[in-house]
């Protein structure tokens, strides 16, 4: 007489919560241990990011907007390389099951799966003591040997730029309780607004396309536009030139009246920052126009390997005491 095999925990976690997301027909409904992401001729882009509880998002930050920042802030990457979506592999380090918790976290990443059409194709649940941790290893497709990567920035190529800049890193100090909460203690549109920003980022994978067709080297600003440009630069062993005035604020951030310091090294914005050669710049414009990703015109690569600048309406230096968000 045989004996059904117990069903774990951990199982039955994923049979409730992740089976019904998972309907890729490479995911195998999440019986397997391993998936199948079917090549089609193009290149496979692989990226990884995870979100720590307490570092990425606040403990009391509603579940659905952690899974929609754990699968965006990889779909930002997947964007920045030109590449199109096609599946993700999610790791959940948990203190506990609770479906309070999970439910909506689950509901939110269906969702998620749906309008960017990525499909969850497997992954691995875990029991914590510490923090929790949400770990997702994104896949997208660009035709062969067409990604975009940091290395390609010639001197002369134009610095771009989508959305606005800044946002998050003033919706977490308000989430704080800091300066820019008290800037914007009457305004809690505002308020509302950067916190959004900082909770669920804005992937811009309707750009992807335009990125690989004319940027000569792009990534996505996710510790800070400052620090995450000198790294572009250093791949492609150039400088460059940014106009504070030029950097995109939105009408929440402006009101709240920060440093430039505080807009440009704090993270978490989710843009694509990209170099363009210039007979190239009116086609991306026109692209991002049809498409309704904001992009603009900040700056200019230069010869050389020194840091790049960052100046004022009158051409001086700005100097930054930090370039961007540091994990350690």
């Amino acid at each position: 007489m045989t004996q059904d095999k117990p069903v774990s925990g951990e199982d039955s976690l994923i049979a409730r919560y992740f089976k019904p997301l998972a309907t890729d027909p490479g995911a195998f409904g999440l019986v397997d241990d391993a998936a199948v992401l079917k090549a089609q001729g193009e290149d496979i882009v692989v990226t990884t990011d995870a979100v720590v509880e307490g570092v990425h998002y606040l403990a009391d930050d509603p579940p659905d907007t952690i899974a929609r920042k754990a699968l965006r802030v990889n779909l930002s990457d997947l964007a920045a390389k030109g590449a199109v979506p096609a599946g993700f592999v999610l790791t959940l380090a948990l203190r506990k099951a609770d479906d309070a918790w999970l439910r909506p976290f689950a509901d939110a990443l269906g969702e998620e799966i749906r309008s960017f059409a990525c499909p969850l194709l497997g992954g691995d649940t875990v029991s914590t003591p510490g923090p929790q941790m949400i770990s997702i290893t994104a896949f997208g497709r660009v035709p062969a040997g067409r990604m975009i990567g940091r290395t390609g920035a010639k001197p002369g190529d134009r610095i771009m730029v989508t959305g606005t800049i800044g946002d998050a890193a003033l919706g977490l100090d308000i989430l704080k309780g800091g300066a820019v909460a008290a800037a914007l203690a009457g305004d809690r549109l505002a308020q509302d607004e950067l916190i959004d920003r900082y909770r669920v980022p804005r992937p811009r994978n309707a750009l992807a396309e335009a990125v690989r067709a004319y940027a000569s080297a792009a990534m996505d600003v996710s510790d800070g536009l400052a620090g995450d440009l000198a790294k572009l630069c250093a791949a492609s062993g150039v400088s460059a030139v940014i106009e504070a005035a030029r950097i995109p604020i939105s009408p929440a951030a402006a009101c709240a009246a920060v440093a430039i310091e505080k807009l440009v090294a704090g993270g978490d914005d989710y843009e694509i920052l990209c170099t363009v050669p210039q007979d190239h710049i009116a086609a991306l414009i026109e692209q991002a126009a049809r498409v309704g990703v904001p992009i603009a015109e900040i700056g200019t690569v230069t010869a050389g390997r020194e840091r790049p600048r960052l100046i004022d309406a009158q051409g001086a230096d700005i100097v930054l005491s930090r370039l961007s968000y540091s994990h350690f």
